[in-house]
């Protein structure tokens, strides 16, 4: 007997629709699946005939064949065990023909019945509403993220015995509804920018950074402060809309990095270890490609620590996500793209020892070491970098100073505003802020008089600038005008947006 069930499998964020055909035969004793399965789903096989089995149900005799469609497409995860098991009961006529078209079947199985949570249900959720479904069969854990998408109706369940009684319609349930606040009014963080000693040109480039979405490079010794500072600018940035807080929390669920389901509402903060390998920060792997860092840093910040470090490759891997937002993988199963945009904080030293410059000790590095060392950092990967900070060892009289500094909340409060400005001027655009200007929009949005032209003129010949750091200048500098509340862009503005570049000149000779 022939019947069939409906799913997903996720292809890069995105879920494919997925009939699951399955039909009973006379013959010898014979369980395939066709239809481009990987590994976890030729497994099904087993976990599908023990769930089967233990939940009293007799195991068909006779050639049982599944058949994923589209046929063409490869397809993976455990989510199909429930659609198939489900399918194969219509089959044996446990279940009865009806409304099964109208339900989409996610879920993996264990060998009691009962129906485990899967990755990425919230994506294949909100691609199946896309495609006009609306009845949903999940996880009982899975239920509170499936939730979040409000116009559909969510059945979660614990056992397959249960969700077998309801799809006969001997017991009914009804849809479920997660009434939970999502977004707390408050967020406390364990640490704030008050904690840092001096360094106030450090934490008035952070602002910056914060407020206009540019990226930053900070260069100083060991133990200036460097990796305190960027772990302290989610601080300061502004919440999550709820927006984008379904895109985030849709990457964590493909991950498996949600937290009992619950919808990320602080913005993400990755920080990997300089020996990630181009897989573990772009996305890849085997069979169809999965997010990196760069993607789970979406609308939150990457933070790349000891940057000359990481591998060449790797660092020169970034420039496609740093100027397009979004990185485009390539495999031979299939080709995805994934969204990046981040704020990168990278931090490094000055030299292997890291010693170059500090007043306090003395560099023990040869010329072609330090040469070496900056070598990592090419002046493409440079140019993309809006913002590059030199910073010096804290001086003791900061250190035991009991004078206060400007506190997160504070310096939070001047980003909102600068934002809200940004996006009030930017609202017939598809940007939100400076950051994301490109070289069209810059000519509307930044005006520049005679006097601005004479500066930046004077500074693109003494500092070698390229066109694109040029961009980025002006871009810093209507952030910076932003932040002083002014529509206007001054002379103040742009110069301090041009020392926020000149530092090249001083370790690259550029």
């Amino acid at each position: 007997m022939y019947s069939k069930t409906k799913t997903a499998s996720l292809l890069g964020l995105e879920g494919k629709e997925i009939e699951v055909e399955s039909d009973i035969n006379r013959g010898l004793p014979a369980f395939n699946i066709v239809g481009l399965p990987d590994s976890s789903i030729k497994e099904s096989k087993e976990r599908v005939r023990v769930a089967l089995i233990n939940s009293g149900y007799r195991f068909p005799d006779g050639r049982i064949t599944i058949n994923l469609s589209p046929a063409d497409l490869k397809k993976e995860g455990t989510q199909l065990d429930l659609p198939i098991a489900i399918s194969l009961l219509s089959s044996m006529g446990i279940i009865k023909q009806i409304e099964n078209d109208n339900f989409i079947f996610i879920g993996e199985l264990a060998l009691d019945g009962r129906i485990m949570p899967v990755r990425g249900a919230l994506a294949m959720v909100i691609s199946m509403r896309e495609l006009g479904y609306k009845h949903f069969i999940v996880p009982s854990v899975n239920k509170n993220e499936c939730s979040l998408v409000k116009d559909v109706e969510i059945y979660p369940f614990e056992k397959l015995t249960d969700l077998i009684k309801f799809l006969n319609k001997e017991e009914k349930i009804s849809p479920y509804k997660n009434d939970e606040e999502f977004f707390t009014k408050e967020k406390n963080f364990d640490f704030d920018f008050s904690d840092i000693k001096g360094q106030d040109n450090l934490k008035r480039a952070m602002q910056i950074a914060a407020a206009g979405s540019h990226n930053m490079l900070i260069i100083g010794p060991p133990g200036s402060g460097k990796t305190m500072a960027a772990k302290r600018i989610p601080t300061i940035l502004p919440d999550l809309s709820f927006e984008e807080s379904i895109e985030c929390t849709k990457i964590y669920s493909i991950m498996g990095l949600l937290e009992d389901g619950k919808l990320i509402t602080q913005r993400p903060f990755r920080s990997p270890h300089h020996s990630a390998s181009n897989v573990s920060l772009l996305g890849g792997g085997n069979g169809i490609p999965k997010p990196g860092e760069i993607t789970l840093a979406h609308n939150g910040v990457l933070f790349l620590d000891e940057l000359p470090e990481f591998q060449k490759t790797t660092i020169e891997s970034l420039r496609e996500p740093l100027e397009n937002h979004e990185i485009n993988i390539s495999r031979s199963v299939a080709s995805v793209k994934f969204p990046s945009k981040f704020i990168l904080i990278a931090a490094m030293n000055p030299c292997p020892c890291g010693n170059l410059g500090n007043p306090n000790k003395e560099c023990t590095c040869s010329q072609s070491e330090i040469s070496r060392y900056l070598g990592k950092i090419s002046t493409p990967i440079l140019d993309r970098i809006d913002m590059h900070i030199e910073v010096s060892p804290v001086k003791y009289d900061d250190l035991v100073s009991n004078s206060k500094s400007k506190s997160s909340s504070e310096m939070k409060k001047e980003v909102i505003m600068a934002r809200k400005k940004q996006e009030i001027r930017y609202k017939n655009e598809k940007i939100n802020t400076n950051g994301e200007l490109n070289s069209k929009l810059i000519k509307k949005y930044i005006a520049l008089n005679d006097d601005l032209n004479k500066i930046i003129k004077m500074a693109f010949n003494k500092y070698r600038f390229s066109a694109r750091s040029f961009d980025k200048i002006l871009k810093m500098a209507r952030t910076i005008a932003d932040l002083d509340n002014s529509e206007n862009l001054e002379s103040k503005h742009l110069l301090e947006a041009i020392r926020y570049r000149s530092s090249d000149e001083k370790y690259w000779g550029n």
